[in-house]
């Protein structure tokens, strides 16, 4: 069975594997990205010892990278990264892995690869048309039609949080890191001295002050969505992202807050739905992003 090393990098961490045509890993790892001391270089230089660290060992047919910025898929290049990686910008992936290996290469967009995860092996499965969105520092949005990424005109289709909505840009106003930084502003205290499970937690047990900044997060991302589902009209809509752990607590305050801002004609065709892949969702969608392509 043909075997394919499957690299994910993130600003915080880079996950790894070696995934069967199957779909089933043969194994994984993480190490951090250390971004901010090494930038885009230091990036290059840890994908490299895992390929070769997995070509002594595997067999690998092809290199499946997910990755976060901005990317053009078909030169398989890094076209805009943000501060939190510097010297990203321009990195030729794809070229320079293909000249050092000599094997097919092929590089996404992390939240694109996410959306393809769960449309071939997750909550979107046997959809047409499904938006994926990750919750997370920021926003970041998918959409996935007929199994492929639709990735616009320039390749920045579906760069949701940068949607206006009363009172800013959707991811700053519903992101988690919002979530934390209100409900730290609510009871006077420093937004570095909690997080979001504290948030859920307190919550839990009644606190006014955390559920109100949860039911403002839900109708800001309802408001969202819907603004979303009206110019798309996917079938289901998938959330991902740390905080939708807590999908128990959210999915009614969530789908409330969607409904709340859809017609109800389109209301009743929209599923709302939770990521299913979680850590493997970069790796296992750049597996599929390089199926589609090969």
């Amino acid at each position: 069975m043909k075997q394919y090393i499957c690299i994910d990098i993130g600003g915080t961490s880079i996950k790894y594997g070696v995934i069967q045509e199957d779909g089933v890993f043969l194994t994984t790892g993480e190490m951090p990205t250390e971004a901010q001391q090494y930038g885009g270089p230091g990036i290059m230089e840890k994908a490299k010892r895992i390929i070769e660290t997995y070509k002594t060992e595997y067999h690998p047919e092809g290199i499946c990278i997910s990755t976060a910025g901005m990317v053009d898929c078909e030169k398989g290049k890094i076209t805009y990264a943000s501060p939190l990686i510097p010297d990203y910008t321009g990195t030729e992936i794809k070229a320079e892995l293909e000249k050092c290996y000599g094997i097919p290469c092929e590089v996404e967009n992390d939240v694109n690869c996410a959306g393809l995860a769960e449309c071939f092996a997750g909550a979107s499965k046997g959809s047409k048309i499904s938006v994926c969105l990750t919750i997370g520092t920021g926003i970041g949005g998918s959409i996935i039609i007929d199994g492929k990424v639709f990735h616009g005109f320039s390749g920045s289709g579906c760069e949701v949080g940068y949607m206006h909505l009363p009172g800013g840009e959707f991811q700053d106003l519903g992101a988690s890191s919002i979530l934390v930084k209100k409900t730290a502003e609510y009871k006077n205290l420093s937004p570095d001295s909690i997080d979001g499970k504290y948030v859920f937690a307190q919550a839990k047990q009644g606190d006014r002050d955390c559920i109100r900044a949860i039911e403002e997060m839900c109708e800001i991302l309802g408001m969202g969505i819907a603004n979303i589902c009206y110019v798309v009209n996917p079938e289901v809509v998938v959330l991902g992202g740390g905080i939708m752990a807590q999908k128990e607590y959210l999915k009614d305050l969530l789908r409330k807050g969607l409904d709340k801002y859809l017609i109800p004609s389109v209301a009743k065709h929209t599923r709302l739905a939770f990521a299913e892949n979680q850590n493997q969702a970069g790796m296992l969608g750049a597996f599929y992003h390089f199926k589609g392509r090969h």
